[in-house]
């Protein structure tokens, strides 16, 4: 098994004031040539959006742009005319296609949002844009990974333009947990939300990510209670 581990504190970022952002891969101001993407997984970042401030109408294309929220909530309006709020225990996926425009704002005056916006390098290119939102909360499993993300749109969760998938799950202390990968030719990227898991006998710290290439399964133990997010994507796309 082949994997890297990258602490939390090794992340890119900046803080702006009203947004403190943390990256894993190169973006915005952040470049680091060896840290441009895993796989199909362009960007993950880890935002703080202090009350009534946000992202103005900005483009994107031939981009998945998935948007989870863990503290707060976000106004979402789009050029699509798509107008909604994201909170906590809900997804967003927007398929950029041949062209968007959007803007994600703290639906909130008084209080900070936090979310990860996670990008995805389409399979198909130029496709019509679309948008999709759902509620999450019921799809948690005690003590079990739980999909909230496929390729299929008949599957559980959202569905996007690309062989990937994406798992959360909650965990109590001493908790083994096994992931089966679904392609032999899949990386997965594993963050730690929260708490601290054993990965291969090491230990992994809250936002402490793993990248893991060609596995069939995966393997971590929980030495807290503990909040992870599990990406799978194609390393060659």
């Amino acid at each position: 098994m082949k994997y890297q581990i990258f602490k939390a504190d090794e992340r890119g970022g900046a803080n702006h004031g009203w947004l403190n952002t943390k990256h894993s891969y190169s973006c915005a101001n952040y470049f680091d040539q060896e840290r441009i993407h895993f796989g199909a997984l362009r960007v993950m970042n880890d935002d703080i959006v202090t009350g009534g401030m946000g992202f103005g109408k900005h483009p994107h294309d031939n981009m998945e742009i998935i948007t989870i929220p863990t503290k707060g909530g976000l106004k979402h309006s789009d050029s699509m005319g798509t107008g909604s709020v994201i909170e906590t225990g809900d997804i967003q996926v927007m398929s950029a296609g041949t062209g968007v425009f959007h803007a994600e704002m703290n639906a909130f005056e008084d209080v900070t949002s936090e979310f990860f916006q996670i990008w995805i390098f389409p399979n198909a290119q130029n496709v019509e844009p679309r948008y999709q939102q759902l509620s999450i909360r019921d799809f948690e499993i005690e003590n079990e990974m739980y999909q909230i993300l496929s390729p299929n749109a008949d599957d559980q969760g959202v569905w996007i333009h690309q062989n990937a998938w994406i798992y959360q799950g909650k965990f109590n202390v001493e908790k083994e947990v096994n992931y089966k990968i679904h392609d032999k030719n899949q990386g997965v990227f594993l963050m730690v939300v929260e708490g601290e898991i054993e990965f291969d006998g090491k230990l992994i710290g809250r936002r402490d990510t793993i990248e893991i290439t060609p596995e069939n399964q995966i393997q971590f133990k929980a030495l807290t209670n503990s909040e992870v997010l599990l990406i799978e994507v194609p390393l060659v796309f």
